[in-house]
């Protein structure tokens, strides 16, 4: 007998999902998390659904985690000291930027604080000319000389980034293997391993955000593998990267800017593989929890991708899902101006103290508040009936800072916060599909989340959204992804080539070849073998006198002239779509290629969730629950999820439980169980 286990380790809660890989079964289990002390929280609940399941250790064939500790690292600035060694003349672009304005009309808005203050920022003599070749070669006594210094100044890690080391690393590798040397216990990372593209600001704030995250993401995986190892557990663990993929706590150690996305691409990878089990293509994921929610586009089968995200207002060159977040979750806060609007978010309770009915102390009014006000969730079934709460702190809170202030009853405060929250989540929905030309009610709602079920059929109707699907464990999905999931390796490599050279297949072959080896090294680290991985080509391509690119896949190598001539074709297409017009006779530049290495790990054929997770808690009762449409509070009935089985529907006004969620049926919604355990929920034509 062996098991599989996903773990999903999120600001509010910690969750499990664990297959008997016999039998098929599935258990579930969430718990608070533990932010002062993260692996506390994520060690105890592997034991605990080890033994809910009768397992032990020895039985884990596998454990993959998805962790937002390099997030919340990156976010409240606890990252290491780090300092930086730079081109002469270049240690003040962290801080110029680009100087651009996304609030532009904010009196008093502020760039965040750089992550290296300028003392820690450091020069020395080099130079490396935009085709690659050597204007001056580096300084290594230079370079002792500013890694003593920032030595002395307690930095525990060092980034190094020289101006177009993209197009030939020289100088930085004679960098990095000095100051490697000198000081072995330093933690360094170096722009051409970590961002090898070429816009300098962005590839330098990449390697800063690297070097930061390094030791205290080292400390944590050694402490997770060490913990892992006294339960018993002889299997490496693997971790989530952000692009949708797992990979070695050895590649995650040196590469942390890889794990900032980690915890919402479990997510999107399960509702991938649903949709695969569905025959659905095009989804729109909405992943609410009890810190944010995040919102994802699959179409036609595949996630968006991106290779620049920001964070905080601080640029990342890594390839990721891309993943739009709100901070809309059930922690939020709700909050009056000094103008007398009411807000929801994007400052969360988190965990601890948590919303006000938790009765940990917190004095603000939640989301999971006005639910509990609503009677939209039962005070003693949450999580199994593990957590119980207080309706009366609940109301307290809503009528203190928000019924009170503003003249209304607690019920209107609580049915405005929901309302709120609810157009924040459609308004991100908008975000991924209707500012990209796209109409949402073409695709298919995903709703999971702890949270997720209990909002999805209010922002399908806002949204006109006709078919929402609730998967069969919505609470634990990111962590029940992590078993979908493959060993990925994402490279890249600038060198920007005009179609128009007689040499133009011949160097985009050279960089092909770079690629491959580096994808190789990475695999090697890892302890996998290059011959085992799938390669997946693309292509960042622009016009020539084109400022900005867009990515065009490749089925083969785009050194091969039949792919390069389909990928030109697929350039003009794309280029119509986004912009409206496409310049036939326009010569091409090849600006950025990349690699996605992808070696397949064996998967369970269930992830259904259900079966055997029976949390029987209460026979079907009916409740009081608020509904606006209605009027107010109506007699609601009450199922229980476990109870449901394929073919059974549900009419609302409804309310659905389970141990990991509760689905809220509002008047005008039905659900029904489809055959792999899912809940189609789809709305009357009076409703819309």
């Amino acid at each position: 007998m062996s098991v599989r286990i996903g773990v999903d380790v999120g600001g509010t809660f910690t969750d499990l999902f664990l297959v008997e890989n016999a039998t098929g079964r599935t258990h579930r289990h969430k718990l608070p998390s533990t932010p002062r002390r993260p692996t506390e929280a994520l060690i105890e609940g592997v034991r605990q659904i080890l033994a809910n399941a009768g397992f032990e250790g020895g039985d884990v064939e596998f454990l993959g985690l998805g962790t937002t500790v390099s997030t919340n690292e990156l976010l409240e600035r606890k990252g290491a000291l780090t300092g930086l060694i730079t081109t002469r003349g270049f240690r003040d672009l962290l801080e110029i930027g680009r100087q651009s304005r996304p609030h532009v009309y904010d009196l008093f808005a502020s760039k965040p604080a750089v992550l290296v203050e300028r003392r820690r920022r450091l020069e020395v003599t080099e130079r490396i000319d935009f085709d690659g070749s050597v204007l001056r070669p580096v300084d290594t006594e230079e370079v002792r000389e500013a890694a003593a210094e920032l030595v002395r100044q307690g930095v525990k890690s060092i980034a190094i980034c020289f101006v177009n080391a993209y197009a030939n690393p020289e100088n930085e590798i004679a960098a990095a293997t000095a100051i490697r040397q000198g000081w072995p216990d330093l933690y360094v990372s170096v722009s051409h391993e970590i961002s090898p593209e070429f816009r300098e600001f962005e590839r330098l704030s990449s390697v800063v955000v690297n070097s930061y995250l390094m030791p205290g993401t080292d400390t944590y995986l050694q402490e997770f593998e060490h913990q892992v190892k006294t339960l018993g557990i002889r299997q490496q663990p693997l971790f989530m990267n952000s692009a949708g993929g797992v990979m070695a706590p050895s590649l995650a150690a040196q590469r942390p800017i890889d794990t900032l996305f980690s915890g919402p691409s479990g997510g999107v990878s399960a509702a991938r593989h649903i949709a695969d089990q569905i025959d659905t293509p095009d989804l729109i994921t909405f992943d609410m929890g009890g810190t944010s929610t995040d919102v994802c586009m699959i179409r036609g089968g595949e996630p968006e991708m991106t290779h620049n995200r920001s964070i905080d207002g601080v640029p990342i060159r890594a390839t990721a899902l891309d993943v739009h977040t709100v901070g809309a979750g059930g922690s939020s806060i709700a909050w009056i101006d000094a103008g007398g609007l009411l807000h929801v978010g994007p400052e969360s309770a988190g965990a601890q103290p948590g919303p006000a009915c938790y009765g940990r102390g917190g004095e603000n009014p939640t989301v999971t508040d006005a639910n509990i006000v609503l009677g939209r969730l039962h005070p003693q079934h949450l999580l199994g009936g593990r957590l119980q709460v207080d309706p009366a702190l609940a109301r307290a809170a809503i009528q203190d800072k928000i019924a009170g202030p503003k003249g209304m009853s607690v019920e209107e405060a609580a049915a405005a916060i929901l309302e709120l929250s609810n157009h924040n989540i459609a308004q991100a929905v908008r975000y991924v599909s209707v500012e990209r030309g796209l109409d949402p009610q073409d695709f298919m709602l995903m709703a999971f989340g702890g949270a997720g079920p209990l909002h999805a059929a209010f922002v399908a109707r806002e949204l006109g959204i006709r078919r929402v699907l609730i998967p069969g464990s919505p609470g634990v999905l990111c962590a029940m992804g992590v078993l979908t999931k493959d060993v990925r390796v994402d490279s890249s490599r600038t060198r920007i080539l005009d179609e128009r050279s007689d040499k133009f297949l011949d160097q985009l072959r050279w960089v092909v070849d770079e690629l491959d080896e580096t994808a190789e090294r990475s695999l090697t680290l890892q302890g996998y073998k290059r011959q085992a991985a799938r390669l997946e080509y693309s292509a960042d391509l622009r016009y020539v006198g084109q400022n900005y690119e867009i990515n065009i896949r490749s089925a083969a190598p785009p050194s091969d002239a039949k792919a390069w001539a389909d990928m030109r074709q697929a350039f003009h297409a794309a280029h119509k779509r986004q912009y409206g017009y496409a310049s036939l006779d326009k010569p091409l530049q090849m600006v950025t290629v990349r690699l996605t290495a992808v070696v397949p790990i064996e998967r369970p054929d269930n992830l259904g969730g259900a079966a055997g997770d029976a949390e029987n808690l209460t026979e079907q009762a009916n409740r009081r629950v608020f509904f606006a449409e209605s009027g107010g509070f109506v007699s609601t009935p009450v199922v229980q999820r476990d109870a449901l089985t394929q073919g059974n529907s549900v009419a609302g006004p409804a309310i659905i439980e389970q141990m990991d969620t509760t689905t809220i049926l509002p008047p005008g919604f039905t659900a029904s169980v489809d055959d792999h355990n899912n809940l189609i929920i789809t709305q009357s034509e009076e409703s819309l």
